[in-house]
């Protein structure tokens, strides 16, 4: 399954876009971070790991999910 990888301090957003139902509960819940016009549409350094962990866990379809670097 394709999956894309975005890293933005501790936190790994990783999507897999065979999994989107385009409920755009991203777009509107961090519009400053998804925006399907852009290219890459994530823009994971316009917003803090805690935001993009709050907004990750709203997603309806598991696309979006997330890894947090291990602290050594």
């Amino acid at each position: 399954m394709e999956t894309h990888e975005y890293i933005n301090g501790d936190i790994t957003v990783i999507w897999q876009p065979q999994k989107c139902i385009h409920s755009a509960v991203c777009v509107k819940t961090l519009p400053k971070v998804y925006d399907p016009k852009e290219r890459p549409w994530i823009k994971v350094e316009n917003a803090t790991p805690e935001e993009l962990k709050n907004q990750i866990d709203l997603c309806p379809s598991g696309a979006l999910s997330y890894t947090f670097k291990t602290k050594k």
